[in-house]
Parts: structure tokens; C-alpha cells; sequence
């Protein structure tokens, strides 16, 4: 896979190229050793401090792992299932039953492509209401048989289209989230990219919470809240400061409930580490709630969602 850069990542860029020159030349190792070990300083120094607008282009980096990519290294044995049974299938979404060093779980997820092709096949990742059931039917396939839910979130939001709305785009994401309150088993949601607006609500009405470090979460894109308050999408940086919409920012509003931290340079530059990461977390956060939460679900999401949105004034 082509590498790309970002515009805050382009220091990185003169050193690769450097680094990959003296890689492939006889020359002394003393200098590569320096410029490997600068690379890493320079890395951690950049990645350390990330304004909001460079996380959501970090969440939206090319090269970044899809759902997909974390399947095929957690699971040894994964079923994809297909179809709504009304419709038909929507290739936004995956969603299948698997097993995670020997816990079956169900695994839902929207994925993305890696080029045009495929992103006209996988609907750059936005769900249509056939998506929505297709999903809802594996999560009552897991509740039948007890299995944790785990939903993978990335999404620049449900499909706008004029035929996902003919088939009852807004039903479809309500539906899901009536359903999944009060489904009869564990269901941690997992934002790998992108989390925004219904697109992504439709399968994150959650006992937990996780999102990797460098992702986001809002009601609407930066872009979005940009040309509805200034007609101007190019302050989506202003917008995105103002969404509060990283990760740091919504465990203290109580939205997010863990932030698993990806290497210095991102998922997409150190993919294994940050599968392993994630699926120990995962593994983890299953563990405590099979413990915590037994037949109550109904009542330990309401409790869960009735701490969020709410103010005091002294």
C-alpha cells in the first residue's frame, strides 16, 4: 500500500526518504541508526499533540485500518452473514460471527474501500436501512445465543441517497437503536475512525464504549457544522474544535467510557500493535461486563445514557 502524509506528517516524509535511500545502500549503519532514531523522536513529538481537526484527518487517513483488516488478524475462523431477509445485502456493513482467541462473539462492522472501485462497492462505508437490519439480525442471532455484540464503528454517516430514504432510512436507524436497548446481551461499540451522526448510532447504542485514540465522534462532521453555521465548510477546523469531538473530550462528557491508545505515528503506520492492543481491550471489557451486568441490560443502559447531556447551574 502507497504510503501517504498528511500535512502535519510531511516532516516524516524527507526522513523516510532518507532513511530508505541509506536502507538500500552500503554505507555506514551509524547514520541510518541516527536517522531511524530521530524519526521516532520526531514521530512521538508530532503525535503528541494533535489539534482536533488533524485527529478527524488522522481518523480519515487512507492508509488507517477497516473493519476488516481487524477481523481477518482477531479472528480465526469468521462467518460472514448477508442480506436483511427484505431486501437485500448492503456491503457497507460486515457483520458475521467469529472467534477471538476461543470467545465467539458476533462482530459488526462498516467498512470502507481502498479505492474507487471499492468504495463504490462498500458505499464509503454509509449504511443503507438494509445495512441497519442486516445488522439487527446478526445482534438477535447473538442474543439467541448469548454471544457478545462487538460493533466496529467508521462512517462519515448513513447513506443520503434518495432510495435510502424511499425505504425508510430514518426508521431503520430508530428501530435499531429501540431494539438494542434492550437486547439480551453484552454489546461494546468500538470507534475505529470515524463515528459520525445516526450513520454511526445505528449500531453504538452500547453497554461501553471504546475509541481509539486518534478517531472522532459527533452528531455531524466538521465540514457539515461548518456550512450550516457560517456557509463556509472551510472553518471545519473551527468546527471541529467547538464539536468537542475526540476521544479526550467525550470521556469527560461521559460518552466515551476508554480510550485505547494507538503507538506513536497511528494505527495505520503500526497496525499489528494496535490490533493486539484492541483485541486485549475487547477481551478485557467483555470479561467485566459478563460479570457486572447479568439480565438487567434494559436498566444498565438507561442508567448509562440518562448521565449524558445533563447540566447544573450553581
Amino acid at each position: 500500500m502507497k504510503k501517504h502524509y498528511l500535512p502535519f506528517e510531511k516532516p516524516l516524509k524527507d526522513l523516510d526518504f532518507e532513511i530508505e535511500k541509506l536502507s538500500n545502500s552500503e554505507s555506514d549503519n551509524t547514520k541510518l541508526n541516527q536517522l531511524i532514531d530521530e524519526r521516532k523522536e520526531l514521530e512521538k513529538e508530532i503525535f503528541s499533540d494533535l489539534s482536533s481537526w488533524e485527529t478527524v484527518q488522522l481518523a480519515r487517513h487512507p492508509n488507517r485500518p477497516y473493519t476488516l483488516d481487524y477481523i481477518n488478524t482477531w479472528c480465526d475462523n469468521f462467518t460472514e452473514l448477508h442480506g436483511d431477509k427484505a431486501f437485500s445485502d448492503d456491503n457497507a456493513v460486515v457483520a458475521g460471527i467469529g472467534i477471538i482467541d476461543g470467545l465467539k462473539v458476533a462482530i459488526i462492522g462498516q467498512q470502507k474501500g481502498r479505492n474507487t472501485k471499492e468504495n463504490i462497492f462498500r458505499n464509503f462505508g454509509m449504511m443503507k436501512p438494509e445495512g441497519y437490519r442486516k445488522a439487527l439480525r446478526v445482534m438477535k442471532l447473538a442474543e439467541k445465543f448469548k454471544l457478545p455484540i462487538v460493533t466496529l464503528i467508521d462512517t462519515p454517516g448513513a447513506d443520503p441517497g434518495i432510495g435510502a430514504e424511499e425505504r425508510g432510512q430514518g426508521y431503520a436507524i430508530a428501530n435499531n437503536l429501540f431494539e438494542m436497548a434492550s437486547i439480551k446481551t453484552q454489546i461494546l461499540s468500538i470507534v475505529i475512525g470515524e463515528g459520525a451522526s445516526g450513520g454511526a448510532l445505528g449500531i453504538g447504542l452500547c453497554d461501553k464504549m471504546i475509541m481509539l485514540e486518534h478517531t472522532w465522534f459527533s452528531v455531524i462532521s466538521p465540514e457539515g457544522c461548518a456550512s450550516i453555521l457560517w456557509k463556509d465548510s472551510s472553518k471545519a477546523p473551527e468546527a471541529a474544535e467547538s464539536l468537542k469531538l475526540t476521544p479526550k473530550d467525550l470521556v469527560e462528557h461521559n460518552i466515551c467510557n476508554m480510550v485505547v491508545y494507538e503507538p506513536p505515528g497511528g494505527a495505520h503506520r503500526h497496525f499489528d500493535e494496535t490490533a493486539d492492543i484492541l483485541k486485549k481491550s475487547i477481551l478485557s471489557e467483555i470479561k467485566e461486563l459478563r460479570e457486572n451486568v447479568n439480565d438487567n441490560f434494559l436498566d444498565y443502559r438507561v442508567s448509562r445514557y440518562d448521565k449524558l447531556g445533563v447540566f447544573r447551574e450553581d
